[in-house]
């Protein structure tokens, strides 16, 4: 098989997540928006490791795309090791890694320091739906599983001041501190109960609470200019999606998620790196607040 370069690794994926977008605001539906089964971070079948960083995003884009029900992902030889068969004239979805490998002439890789590259590089998955011999594991009832302890436990566990007041959810550099309306203000939604977009709000607000100076200190700079805005809040939506899937939360729209879509389909379009830049630094959030 040919190698894939650099770039046309990040167009492809890039492009993947700008198809999804451009559906449009008004039907505009990611898969932690659009059901009321608690969200998961796709999981490689052979390894049971959850994929991280962009290929969250890139096989959460590709499932909404191909209307996949599940999120069991694996190579055609690792569906084979564990007795599957990936069905004839099914398309594989393209996710990237990275390695690290000693200096050289190389125009794929990108220089880390004088003596190593990162070399990115593509591979291949199918999902679940997309093989035949093999069996499910069964899913716990949603039913008795309570999503607003847990989720209460990881808030408390940032040590983040949440102020619950007003009617409108934000974060205040100036005082550090979260703002959050009342949770009788949120309501059910075909995404999930008040209470879990209730947490999928404050998850988001969280996201840009790590960014503080003294924390993550994340600013993008002079590289997104004007887009720097739209670029935070593209991380904070990716974070609060990822740890919505850590924490098992079901998570509905903002109500000015839409707005920031034309935005998002701006940075992205001119800048093919744009989403890889999003989905490191959310993940980055999520593993900072995961380890408060």
């Amino acid at each position: 098989m040919a190698s894939t370069t650099t770039a046309s690794i990040y167009d492809t994926i890039t492009n993947q997540i700008i198809a999804v977008l451009e559906r449009g605001t008004d039907a505009f539906s990611l898969p932690w928006h659009r059901s009321t089964a608690p969200l998961s971070r796709p999981m490689n079948a052979a390894t049971g490791k959850a994929y991280r960083g962009v290929n969250v995003l890139a096989l959460w884009a590709s499932a909404e795309a191909q209307d996949f029900g599940h999120g069991l992902w694996a190579t055609y030889r690792q569906w084979q090791s564990l007795g599957a068969q990936v069905r004839k004239g099914e398309k594989a979805s393209p996710i990237v890694f990275y390695k690290v490998l000693d200096k050289r002439d190389d125009d794929q890789a990108e220089k880390r320091d004088s003596s190593t590259r990162i070399f990115a590089q593509a591979s291949h998955v199918f999902n679940a739906s997309q093989v035949e011999g093999y069996a499910l594991p069964e899913v716990p009832d949603c039913e008795d599983f309570d999503p607003i302890l847990q989720a209460d436990s990881f808030v408390a566990g940032t040590g983040a001041s949440v102020r619950i007041h007003g009617d409108s959810a934000h974060y205040t550099p100036s005082t550090d501190t979260i703002t959050m309306p009342d949770r009788e203000r949120f309501f059910a939604t075909a995404s999930g109960s008040a209470a879990q977009n209730w947490y999928a709000t404050l998850l988001h607000e969280l996201v840009h609470w790590s960014g503080a100076d003294h924390r993550l200190a994340r600013t993008f700079g002079k590289r997104f200019g004007d887009d720097a805005y739209a670029m935070e809040e593209l991380v904070a939506e990716l974070g609060s999606a990822f740890l919505c899937g850590d924490l098992g939360l079901s998570a509905s729209p903002r109500p000015d998620h839409a707005s920031y879509l034309a935005s998002w389909l701006k940075v992205l379009k001119a800048d093919n790196r744009a989403i890889f830049t999003a989905a490191s630094a959310a993940a980055k959030a999520a593993e900072f607040l995961s380890s408060d």
